[in-house]
């Protein structure tokens, strides 16, 4: 490609520094925004012939000659130039060669700093309809395993001390509870990101009789940017991004830590599958749960990114700033990071067995039917501060005598009050105490079913057209 003098340096008596050169270009990341940056030229280039700032035939050269360009890139034809600075000042210069002078008259109107806020806009429109695509892919993931699992009884834990018994299913469904939040945070942000800065130029606006709302229209934005200055400045959306996608990670990072702990030899409750681990090279029998472990680890990379954006912000004058320039690295990766997250997931939920010998096993230790000992006697009459006493001093003496609460004799329950009837032992199991939480939320199986089928009523396919209806 023939390089072309930067289109700012008429007003320069020196050539830019090759070191300074190379420091602030940022063509190196900001190519991945080729087609954006095309589409919003193309809806640019018609806006300025419809209003006459260009002719009908200029406009068609200069469309067929950007598509041309975003063919060339999509087969992997096109050269780029650091000299050339960035991604826009690439494909205007390719532009200018391939059609000749009408494609300088491309820029009219508009300025790098509306561009990019724009090409920024539609790159993430477009990453939030993928990673919602993706998200929703889990959460069927997760869905489909709550189902196989909705009976299989195991330990729930506070402070990761045994506490009362649940089933799988609804601790699964706990982690789908977390994701519809995740999924209507990302939809909320869309749609401050689908507003239009295209028009504001520098920073000022421009002289030409610009029409916003076609190229609104054209770009399927939903707003348009209302003051110049806030439009070419304004990084909050990024910001708002990064913070829903900090949030996911931390629940991704959550349901890791939890995988970890249940895939080890000192739970066994369940076993992931071989193609998501691997091994060790000096233990032959070890089985790393390394994309869990990922999982979590990148949590903090995603984190980080969002601190780097609000940094970024808090101190920059308006309007634009060259800081701005870093802006893409952190939500190019954040975007990279979470979608490879959710895949990773997505696939491997699925394919999640179970040992529930093993959860049961660990759903007996703990005492973990203690509080419902205490319910039936409070439905018997007894004060609830009066039954949690009597039920400490009956797991006082079953932890004396090794025993499990089911274990112990009618005769030695009825030592700590009368009102304790055979029936009791109904109550003590865990499939009873499970099926006594039947209410919406509950853990009992019915209704850990029914939340499931709630769930899947409730999703709705996810489309880039359909998410503004959502």
């Amino acid at each position: 490609m023939t390089v072309y003098s930067k289109p700012w340096s008429g007003r320069f008596t020196e050539p830019t520094d090759s070191f300074v050169e190379k420091f602030t270009a940022s063509i190196n990341f900001d190519y991945r925004l080729y087609v954006q940056d095309i589409q919003g030229s193309i809806a640019h280039a018609r806006m300025l012939a419809k209003v006459g700032v260009l002719s009908a035939d200029e406009c068609t050269l200069i469309v067929e000659g950007l598509k041309s360009i975003a063919q060339d890139i999509t087969q992997g034809n096109f050269t780029w130039s650091e000299q050339l600075e960035d991604v826009h000042m690439n494909i205007e210069a390719a532009l200018i060669q391939r059609i000749g002078s009408v494609g300088k008259k491309l820029h009219t109107g508009r300025s790098r700093n509306d561009q990019v806020a724009t090409d920024i806009r539609l790159y993430l429109r477009d990453s939030i309809d993928t990673l919602c695509i993706q998200l929703q892919n889990l959460q069927i993931a997760l869905l489909t395993l709550a189902e196989r699992e909705y009976k299989t009884i195991m330990p729930g834990f506070t402070h990761l001390q045994t506490a009362q018994p649940v089933t799988f299913g609804h601790h699964l469904m706990a982690w789908f509870e977390m994701l519809v939040r995740d999924l209507a945070r990302f939809i909320d942000c869309r749609r401050r990101v689908s507003t239009m800065p295209l028009g504001s130029a520098a920073l000022a606006g421009t002289t030409f009789p610009i029409d916003r709302s076609y190229t609104a229209k054209l770009l399927g934005f939903e707003t348009i940017a209302e003051n110049s200055l806030d439009a070419v400045s304004d990084r909050d959306f990024a910001i708002e991004f990064a913070a829903a996608s900090a949030l996911l990670m931390t629940h991704l990072s959550r349901f890791s830590e939890e995988l970890i702990l249940w895939s080890s030899a000192q739970f066994n409750f369940i076993q992931l599958p071989d193609r998501f681990c691997t091994g060790s090279s000096i233990m032959p029998q070890k089985k790393n749960p390394d994309v869990p472990e990922l999982v979590r680890g990148k949590t903090g990379r995603v984190n980080g990114h969002l601190v780097s954006l609000l940094t970024l912000m808090k101190a920059q004058p308006l309007a634009y700033n060259k800081d701005n320039q870093e802006d893409k690295e952190p939500l190019f990766d954040t975007v990279d990071t979470v979608l490879g997250c959710l895949r990773a997931f997505a696939d491997m939920i699925p394919s999640i067995k179970t040992h529930p010998d093993k959860m049961r096993q660990a759903a007996m230790q703990g005492y973990a039917t203690a509080t419902d000992l205490a319910d039936y006697l409070v439905r018997k009459g007894v004060s609830f501060r009066d039954a949690h006493e009597i039920v400490g001093k009956v797991v006082a003496l079953a932890i004396e005598q090794n025993k499990d609460l089911s274990n112990l004799s009618l005769e030695e329950l009825q030592k700590f009050s009368s009102c304790i009837e055979q029936d009791i032992f109904k109550i003590l199991t865990l499939e009873g105490s499970v099926q006594a939480r039947d209410h919406l939320g509950g853990t009992a199986p019915n209704q850990v079913k029914a939340a499931i089928e709630r769930a899947r009523r409730k999703l709705k396919p996810i489309h880039p057209q359909l998410l503004n209806l959502i």
